[in-house]
């Protein structure tokens, strides 16, 4: 079993990076592609790539991944697109959760953990075009595995039409895995991706899943594959339809106000944010999220 896990390991940590390459390289297609408004003027925006590092408690090499930053593009204003594979032990506070979670009490007695993934946040120039989230992951312990992740849209001005055809990219994708997938999911990113100290959602929804294992891992993997293919052609139509729509100076401000909001809920609520500090990662990755700028009434 353990050599079976070590393929799907490599497996797993190898989709989530060729996901990254074809991301990255759509958006920089993208930002040649803008020929048309003020910042057409600027050159297209390219990713900055570098290593990013995981080290133990003891100093010890755990894992790292590959940060992927644009800032100051035609198109994007800011936009990362992370991979990462990391392993080692949880801490006595993340192994009760884990416990909690998912029923493991052997996490007390055996700690070790390996997980991978990616995770991409996208603020944009013009406020008519959405910002979006996308992340998946695979997370293993001795105790057992599972997959979690998901993707939501959070546009400061929204469209209904956007909306709707967003919605309906995820579904047709959960769809071919099981026609539940997608009631459940969406049910569970509206509640997940609620701000409780604001009393409303931070963007217009998308799909959520976490510690999803339904006893069959290559069932799991192929659905969280199609999570990632879902996420360009429900996306990119969105930033196309939108992308040259004039914009005026309150259209700016209830952009940069909508991303206060989206930075309040990554600081207190995120999952990821509080797991990447609880384990040590590159800080930096780790706040990769937040927008480049924001305000607050």
């Amino acid at each position: 079993m353990s050599e079976q896990f070590d393929q799907r390991k490599a497996q797993a940590a190898a989709w989530f990076g060729a996901l990254r390459d074809d991301i990255v390289a759509a958006f920089e297609a993208l930002e040649d592609s803008q020929q048309t408004g003020p910042l057409a003027l600027r050159p297209p925006g390219r990713f900055e790539v570098s290593e990013t590092r995981r080290r133990a408690g003891d100093g010890s090499d755990a894992g790292g991944g590959v940060m992927s930053v644009m800032r100051g593009g035609r198109v994007f204003e800011k936009v990362g697109v992370n991979v990462s594979t990391v392993h080692g032990e949880l801490g006595k506070p993340a192994r009760a959760a884990m416990a909690a979670r998912k029923d493991f009490p052997g996490m007390e007695r055996d700690p070790r953990f390996w997980a991978s993934g990616i995770s991409l946040v996208a603020h944009m120039q013009n406020p008519h075009t959405p910002a979006v989230h996308l992340n998946t992951r695979m997370f293993w312990t001795p105790h057992g595995w599972w997959f979690g992740g998901g993707t939501d849209l959070n546009p400061c001005l929204p469209y209904d039409e956007d909306t709707a055809a967003f919605h309906a990219t995820l579904k047709m994708h959960c769809d071919r895995h099981d026609p539940d997938y997608y009631p459940r999911f969406k049910a569970w990113a509206d509640e997940y991706f609620f701000v409780p100290h604001r009393g409303r959602a931070r963007g217009v929804g998308g799909i959520f899943f976490d510690d999803h294992d339904t006893g069959d891992w290559e069932a799991d993997f192929a659905f969280v594959q199609d999570v990632g293919r879902a996420f360009l052609p429900a996306f990119l139509p969105l930033v196309e339809r939108r992308r040259d729509l004039a914009w005026t100076e309150a259209d700016r401000a209830a952009q940069i106000a909508h991303r206060g909001l989206y930075a309040e809920y990554n600081l207190i609520y995120d999952r990821g944010i509080k797991f990447g500090l609880a384990t040590g990662h590159d800080i930096e990755a780790i706040m990769m999220s937040m927008p480049p700028l924001a305000s607050w009434p």
